[in-house]
């Protein structure tokens, strides 16, 4: 017994054996498993996200970004020599703060005086830019992949690092921004000076939509490493580029003394870019001196859906498919930078940047009225283009017919109609309008101005009709009598034609009780006056010379002051004109006084009457501001001067302005108040 027990240990002294290196190698394999597959985040690469936090490509602010990743927009990946951070989003997207531009970027979390000590810096290689924009805007094609952004004032950008690279070139441009600190407290007048770096500058542009300059000799390709140095010092900003194979830059910029105070301090660079599109300003002495700054770093795409004609110089026009984000990232419409390395460094004096995160996070989708950028609201109502009427205007807004936007400078009141809706008793033209709560006689008098860009008049039309393609901007209307209008401010813009004419018509008040022989008569501020038709439907006159193109600011005041009526409209560019109409004796008392104008249009569709002897003395009036598209779908063959014969699509709000059947008006700022005597 004893013999065979001794036989039978070592069987299962083996077995034992064999059991437990099974057990550990299957437990080794499975710890090396876990490690192999364990993730490898972004904070891992790179491990400063301490000190920043990160927004991403659908507006949210994800905190300190440690052991995080978001495979749309945030992660890690390894090129099969090093780890890096891609950064990447979209060309639509939500954006931060009042920004047009989607970003992925971090924003540092302190903010420090440009006196203190600061250093940023980064290697890192741009993968892609939007494949689509328009090649006369300078923001299109191109992505910021560092900045100092001040979180005071008016948050403004001492220094914006972009690349740029042309649909079909191999090579991309990198070149900085200086943003100045505007003076006083309007900042729409702010601007960029752009240093090259390595190619063009900010200002090279392509003479049509796509039509591109030439390649760049020594520019910078997709996937090429480059690295930058940013140190800010006793208020001086130094700056390094470096690739290799390239000439290695440095630049210095003084941060806290301008040298751009005056007018005559700007630019040529700045002339030609930016001061056609209102943006000239100056720069208060002591630029960014006293206000916290903070690093960015990441992708902050300048590549947005926004139509050109809303901003000549950082509305891209490009391809968006409606916001959808897979769509984009799909055919390229996306911007993507990758980071192999990047540090920094800021001196114990920074202090938390908490209030601009709370200011902009969210931002986006916060809804700012109408009320908040012109602020006289409460002294109006309103009919919008669906014929309803609205009371009180203080924090309203409709998303089809009267909301804010931002066009990359400042904020703006949309008054938007199409050619038809529901419209008022004795008009047969939509409008979404401000009709004014006071009433006033022209010897009490009153005051209207507003500064506005015209966006879109009907693409749709008949040419012979001097009402087609426009749309009344403002106005003085009757409130008794027959209700006419002794003032109403037109834009018009022919279909093909860049640019459209500005005028203004004075409605006669008809004499006796029968006022279906009333008329206007028109005289032009830029451009053509109301009786330029064409000769055929389709058959346009010439260009104006001296017109006012959609989305070109301009200003107009009316101000009546005891029976006097004062017009004044003003346009960068062009000549200030003014005008001066008596509102209490009329010229046009017999039919002897009738223009040759209105002899032509308005008397061979049988308007030919004449005018009470005081017009519109002792009558209440109100003022109107908006939008009053005056092309309809009616049958020209009804009225030769008001029935336009456009599309309108049965009424479809919505096809209609996918369509060009709608007028649209932005405003950024108006007034009204008592008429006062004319300044000489």
């Amino acid at each position: 017994m004893r013999k065979k027990n001794s036989r039978s240990t070592p069987i299962f002294f083996i077995l034992g054996v064999f059991l437990i290196l099974y057990s550990c190698s299957n437990t080794a394999k499975e710890a090396n498993q876990a490690t192999t597959q364990k993730s490898v985040y972004p904070s891992d690469v790179i491990p400063f996200f301490d000190q920043f936090k990160l927004i991403l490509g659908d507006g949210s602010n994800a905190g300190h970004p440690i052991d995080f990743e978001n495979k749309n927009f945030f992660y890690a990946t390894n090129d099969g020599k090093s780890d890096w951070i891609v950064y990447k989003t979209p060309n639509a997207g939500n954006t931060h703060g009042t920004s047009n531009n989607t970003r992925t970027e971090l924003a540092q979390s302190k903010k420090w005086s440009p006196m203190t000590d600061a250093k940023l810096t980064a290697t890192c290689k741009v993968m892609n830019v939007s494949s689509t924009g328009d090649a006369r805007v300078a923001a299109s094609y191109s992505v910021v992949i560092g900045q100092i952004h001040s979180a005071d004032g008016h948050e403004n950008e001492p220094f914006k690092l972009f690349y740029k690279k042309f649909p079909g070139h191999k090579k991309g441009s990198v070149f900085w921004n200086y943003e100045i600190n505007t003076a006083g407290d309007d900042n729409s007048g702010r601007w960029d000076y752009s240093y090259p770096v390595w190619g063009y500058d900010f200002s090279v542009v392509g003479l049509d939509k796509n039509e591109y300059p030439e390649e760049l000799m020594d520019g910078i390709d997709f996937g090429e490493e480059l690295s930058y140095e940013v140190e800010v010092k006793d208020g001086i900003m130094s700056l390094k580029f470096a690739s290799e194979g390239h000439e290695t830059k440095s630049f210095t910029k003084n941060l806290i003394k301008s040298e751009f105070s005056t007018k005559a301090d700007m630019p040529k660079q700045v002339q030609d870019l930016f001061v056609p599109i209102g943006q000239d300003g100056v720069e208060r002495e002591n630029a960014y001196l006293g206000e916290g700054l903070f690093f960015k770093q990441g992708t902050y795409n300048q590549t947005n859906g926004k139509d050109p004609v809303v901003n000549k110089v950082w509305c891209a026009g490009a391809e968006t498919h409606g916001g959808d984000i897979q769509k984009q990232y799909a055919d390229g419409n996306y911007a993507e930078v990758w980071f192999k390395s990047a540090s920094i460094y800021v001196s114990d004096d920074a202090v938390s940047n908490a209030g601009y995160f709370q200011a902009n996070d969210g931002l986006s989708g916060k809804t700012v009225y109408p009320s908040e950028i012109i602020p006289f609201m409460d002294k109006f109502k309103m009919l919008l283009g669906d014929g309803t009427n609205v009371e009180e205007l203080v924090n309203f807004e409709h998303k089809d017919f009267f909301y804010t936007v931002i066009d990359g400078t400042m904020r703006w009141v949309i008054y938007k109609t199409p050619n038809s809706g529901v419209t008022s008793k004795n008009s047969s033209n939509t409008r979404t309008e401000l009709h004014e709560k006071r009433d006033w006689t022209p010897e009490q008098g009153g005051k209207l101005s507003g500064t506005l860009k015209v966006m879109h008049v009907s693409t749709s039309g008949d040419a012979r009709v001097p009402a087609s393609y426009s749309t009344v901007i403002g106005q003085i209307h009757s409130g008794e009598g027959h209700e006419n209008e002794p003032c109403k401010i037109f834009y018009k813009k022919f279909p093909g034609h860049k640019k459209g004419s500005v005028f203004w018509n004075y409605e006669i008040n008809t004499a006796g009780d029968d006022n279906s022989g009333r008329w206007d008569y028109s005289s032009p501020v830029w451009g053509y006056d109301m009786s330029v038709v064409g000769s055929s439907p389709t058959d346009y006159p010439e260009e104006p010379e001296n017109g006012i193109e959609l989305g070109e600011e301009f200003s107009y005041e009316i101000n009546v002051h005891e029976g006097i009526m004062y017009l004044t409209f003003a346009s960068e560019g062009h000549d200030t004109t003014r005008f001066t109409k008596n509102l209490i004796q009329s010229e046009y008392t017999t039919k002897a006084d009738i223009p040759g104008q209105v002899q032509d249009l308005f008397v061979p569709i049988g308007q030919g009457g004449v005018e009470r002897e005081n017009a519109y003395a002792g009558e209440l009036n109100y003022f109107k501001q908006g939008v009053y598209n005056q092309t309809n779908g009616k049958d020209p063959a009804s009225n030769m001067v008001w029935s336009t014969g456009s599309e309108i699509y049965d009424g479809d709000l919505k096809k209609q302005y996918a369509n060009g059947s709608y007028s649209e008006v932005w405003f950024k700022a108006a007034t009204i108040g008592l008429g006062s005597a004319p300044s000489k």
